[in-house]
């Protein structure tokens, strides 16, 4: 099993930015890929980024391109995103999950997923 804890949710203000951190404990030694999801209320949990355990793989929704980074600390166990010029519309809960294959945006591909930490943009 793994266990996936992110924080660095909170409120802030259009423009401004966070950096979202979640720490993996457990049987790392399993996980080949994370990503971070988010979702709106009433709305689809959908993809933002995934980064290879290695570090030399990311990809990241178009809608976050540009805005934001995905980055890991193989010492921490630790995977980050860093989200710049934040927007209303990025307003959700964002989860961390993990997976014992190749990175992937698709939800149903993570074995592993965290409680999720809520982010909230205002206008």
């Amino acid at each position: 099993q793994v266990q996936l804890v992110e924080s660095g949710g909170g409120l802030v203000q259009a423009g401004g930015s966070l950096r979202l951190s979640c720490a993996a404990s457990g049987s790392i030694f399993s996980i080949n890929s994370m990503g971070w999801f988010r979702q709106a209320p009433g709305k689809e949990r959908e993809f933002v980024a995934t980064i290879s355990w290695s570090g030399s793989r990311t990809s990241y929704a178009d809608s976050v391109k540009g805005r934001c980074t995905i980055s890991r600390d193989n010492a921490k166990n630790t995977v980050y995103l860093q989200m710049n010029s934040l927007k209303p519309d990025d307003t959700a809960v964002y989860y961390c999950a993990a997976r014992r294959g190749i990175v992937s945006g698709l939800a149903n591909a993570y074995d592993y997923w965290g409680q999720g930490t809520q982010v909230t943009v205002s206008s």
